[in-house]
């Protein structure tokens, strides 16, 4: 059965696949990878391929996309498709009183300073009090253990992402 997104994915230039990939996840290396492994016979195949590029980043990498990625309980500006499914999966964050948004403020500052980079989480279907529940947790973790958490928690918003993608491009 024909999948019209993966047809149009699959037919876009190189260049223009690791432009639409960037929306997905930021870091240059995972879109480079990810493009280079077309055509996808399926939509099993581009979850495999996507996987197996976000296993080989190196941490600078992982760096470069979270960049990409606002606090949790803040905002993403701007009209790219990027912000836009940003502002969607922080949308459990919209009933959240001011004492929980007060908390996640500082719990994000915490990370920050432990880690060195934003918190990242898979917000998709999180309320506030889950997602500050799981900062105040993985504050406790050693940076080595982070690191696994962000990458995964990378690898997930990515996939949610890439559907999203290949759902635009029918």
């Amino acid at each position: 059965m024909p999948d019209p997104g993966l047809e149009w994915f699959n037919a876009l230039s190189r260049r223009d696949a690791e432009a639409e990939l960037r929306s997905c996840c930021a870091s240059r290396a995972w879109a480079a990878a990810v493009a280079a492994r077309r055509p996808f016979e399926d939509r099993a195949a581009l979850w495999k391929a996507a996987a197996a590029a976000m296993e080989e980043l190196t941490w600078p990498d992982v760096e470069e996309a979270l960049r990409a990625h606002p606090r949790i309980g803040e905002r993403a500006g701007g009209d790219s498709k990027e912000a836009s499914w940003s502002r969607g999966e922080q949308a459990g964050m919209r009933d959240a009183g001011d004492d929980l948004k007060a908390a996640l403020v500082e719990g994000n500052r915490a990370y920050e300073r432990r880690f060195g980079h934003v918190f990242l989480i898979c917000a998709t279907g999180r309320d506030a009090a889950e997602r500050l529940a799981e900062l105040r947790r993985r504050l406790r973790n050693d940076p080595e253990t982070e690191r696994a958490e962000v990458r995964d928690e990378l690898a997930k918003i990515t996939e949610l992402r890439l559907a999203k993608l290949l759902g635009e491009g029918l």
